[in-house]
């Protein structure tokens, strides 16, 4: 992770050497001076590998600045050819003028290469993407190279044959080798250009628009889906959608997940589930004649409110986890047909709020997430107390008590670090300074302390044998798991390439992952403090490990109560404990912490002494308010509320196929014979 200061400072650095390089190459090529021009010219390549390797960071200034790629080597080549002819003309070598009048077609090449490049992207930009469906009918083919597709990395690599043909013509004063590396450009560029061509021709295109349209329609019809998942949003946020996966994929049936962006196909996890992507809004509507019935929506998006037009389903919003926040009683959630909670403290905050959903519309399903958790009594045992810290982020409003990152989140790890006693895991919220750069720069920091605790630690090393274990048990699950596709593939090699779903693989991919997940922990060091950031282990995986939570007002504090186990809160909104917990209904069962931590020795005696718990009573209520009865099980719950509301789905289709083809209010209107009204044809 970049902080904004460093990232800046590299972008500076590039700049004033790109800037500083060309400033050199121009008084090399006015003065003339050869070895300016070389030095310039080479300091100008050197800064473009730079760029070209840190583009995810650099490559922003020089669009803002209307200097991408084509703009530099235009410049580069341009004060090279004017210091050849001046070099020329005192030297008397009347070579490099032809030289210098052919460079417009290496240039005249590129772009054509280019028009022709996006013409073949537009024809594999297909209207639907798929993931587990067999989609071999729409003669889907491999991506053409990167290096044909991206001008960012076609022109300087095309064009460093011409750059140096020039550089060695101006040292020797030989207009050969110039004539030779253009050559050679202008052969690479044809090539190129001829190989995009090709697959312009009808017999090697993926299948056009409506014969995608037909064969989606065809496969609706064939597989019939009944409830979906609905999803939209930015790259970070694939987790609100993958921990609904396996409550979907449990209900059995003929689930489906529609998506709306191209790139989040990737990015949902592993499951079994056809997965569709309908980025338009046109092609999203022929769902309304399809056999699906209900959509559960785990998030607000923008382009949410464009499934909403579709009348013959059925919309109910179960949100990514429930906290005391305003935006876990949103009022958008008053679009949706039904508002799906986890237990009754959820139906009481929509009341309160009052943001106009109705309390006949909201239904109580538990979170079925957490049907395979660990409760307090399974809980591992050991020489040390495990503590998860897992703060959430910053927020869109900037509400300082959102975080405690960034007020108390490097006190809260100082002080456990300080217990030798303590094994600490921290596992901070994905979208971590996405909007406070101060969040980000704390969560870097905090890092850097486990790290050198870890380090100050020592400590036995983990059993060879058991990272042996692990690291064969990873093996087997990335071999379940393998959606591998070479860094050139687009979204339509992706659909060719992708592994279709076989039988009994989803039971043999959990297995997988509960065995790789003993090996996991088993393999580190005993007492190793852990950052844990990939995908996995899970949050819920860290639960099981837990001994105790440190969190903030999130959800991550509601789905902990299922374990049993004693959590903590961070209060850095400013207010007094009184007034905290009164605002925050999730904190009544916890440790409310200060900014200073002072509490934590306190708190971690407390937990290592059960019979001085006198929260775990609270806690069990609190659950109950928070994640509703335990019978039964929330899954169960779950499956019944997609079947009533499919019912009603069905109620309210049949009553539209009996009402008369044309609405009053929605005939077609003409002029009246007297010019003054209207009449209904």
């Amino acid at each position: 992770m970049w902080s904004s200061r460093r990232r800046t400072a590299w972008q500076l650095l590039v700049l004033g050497v790109l800037v500083a390089a060309y400033a050199t190459q121009a008084a090399g090529a006015l003065r003339p001076s050869v070895p300016l021009l070389m030095a310039g010219t080479a300091a100008s390549l050197a800064a473009e590998v730079v760029l070209h390797r840190r583009r995810a960071v650099l490559a922003p200034l020089f669009v803002k600045l209307n200097a991408d790629v084509t703009v530099r080597q235009l410049l580069r080549d341009l004060l090279l050819a004017v210091g050849l002819l001046r070099v020329g003309a005192e030297e008397g070598v009347a070579g490099y003028v032809p030289l210098v009048a052919a460079l417009p077609l290496f240039y005249a090449l590129h772009s054509a290469t280019q028009a022709v490049s996006v013409l073949v992207r537009r024809s594999r930009t297909l209207p639907v993407v798929t993931r587990n469906i067999d989609a071999s009918a729409l003669r889907l083919s491999p991506a053409p190279p990167l290096l044909l597709r991206r001008p960012g990395f076609r022109l300087p690599v095309f064009g460093l044959p011409t750059t140096a043909g020039l550089l060695v013509a101006a040292a020797t004063g030989d207009p050969v080798h110039g004539a030779v590396g253009l050559a050679l450009s202008l052969a690479l560029s044809a090539a190129g250009l001829g190989a995009l061509l090709w697959r312009l021709l009808p017999s090697r295109r993926p299948a056009g628009e409506e014969e995608v349209l037909e064969w989606f329609d065809a496969w609706l019809a064939e597989y019939r889906p009944t409830v979906g998942l609905y999803f939209s949003g930015g790259a970070s946020s694939a987790y609100q959608a993958n921990m609904w996966l396996a409550p979907l994929a449990g209900l059995g049936g003929r689930p489906v997940i529609v998506l709306r962006e191209r790139f989040m196909i990737q990015k949902i996890g592993e499951t079994d589930l056809p997965i569709v992507c309908l980025p338009r809004v046109a092609t999203l509507m022929r769902l309304e004649h399809s056999t699906l019935r209900v959509l559960l929506h785990p998030s607000n998006s923008g382009k949410t409110s464009q499934v909403l037009r579709i009348p013959t389903i059925k919309h109910a919003f179960v949100n990514h986890g429930e906290s005391d926040k305003p935006s876990s009683c949103n009022p958008y959630a008053k679009a949706y047909d039904e508002v799906w909670v986890a237990g009754p403290a959820a139906r009481e905050r929509y009341a309160l709020a009052d943001v106009g959903v109705e309390d006949r519309d909201v239904v109580e399903i538990g979170r079925p997430q957490l049907a395979g958790l660990r409760r307090a009594a399974d809980a591992p045992t050991g020489s040390r107390t495990t503590v998860l810290y897992a703060p959430t982020w910053e927020g869109w409003d900037g509400n300082p008590g959102n975080t405690s990152v960034i007020a108390a989140g490097e006190n809260l790890v100082r002080a456990l670090l300080a217990d030798p006693a303590v094994r600490l895991l921290y596992k901070p919220h994905p979208l971590t300074g996405s909007v406070d750069p101060r969040a980000g720069a704390a969560d870097l920091r905090i890092r850097e302390l486990i790290r050198a605790a870890n380090q100050r630690r020592g400590g036995s090393r983990a059993d060879a044998a058991a990272i042996a274990e692990r690291d064969r048990r990873a093996v087997e699950l990335d071999l379940l798991t393998a959606r591998t596709f070479r860094k050139a593939a687009d979204h339509t090699e992706r659909m060719l390439r992708q592994p279709m779903p076989a039988e009994g693989r989803a039971a043999r991919l959990a297995a997988a992952e509960d065995a790789w997940l003993e090996a996991y922990w088993a393999a580190l060091p005993e007492g190793e403090h852990q950052i844990v950031l990939d995908r996995r282990p899970t949050l819920y995986a860290c639960f099981d490990r837990a001994d105790l939570l440190i969190s903030d007002v999130s959800s991550v504090v509601s789905d902990f109560l299922a374990s049993g186990k004693p959590y903590a809160v961070a209060n850095t909104g400013g207010m007094s404990e009184e007034v905290f917990r009164a605002t925050f209904p999730t904190v009544a069962a916890a440790t409310v912490l200060t900014p200073d931590a002072a509490g934590v020795p306190a708190l971690l005696a407390a937990v290592r002494r059960p019979e001085e718990d006198t929260l775990a009573e609270a806690r069990g209520a609190l659950a109950g308010r928070l994640l509703g009865p335990s019978e039964p099980p929330s899954p169960r719950r779950f499956a019944d509320a997609v079947a009533t509301l499919t019912a009603k789905a069905e109620e309210q289709r049949l009553r539209r196929s009996l009402r008369p083809e044309e609405f009053p209010g929605q005939r077609e209107w003409e002029p009246a014979a007297d010019g003054g009204t209207t009449a209904p044809r």
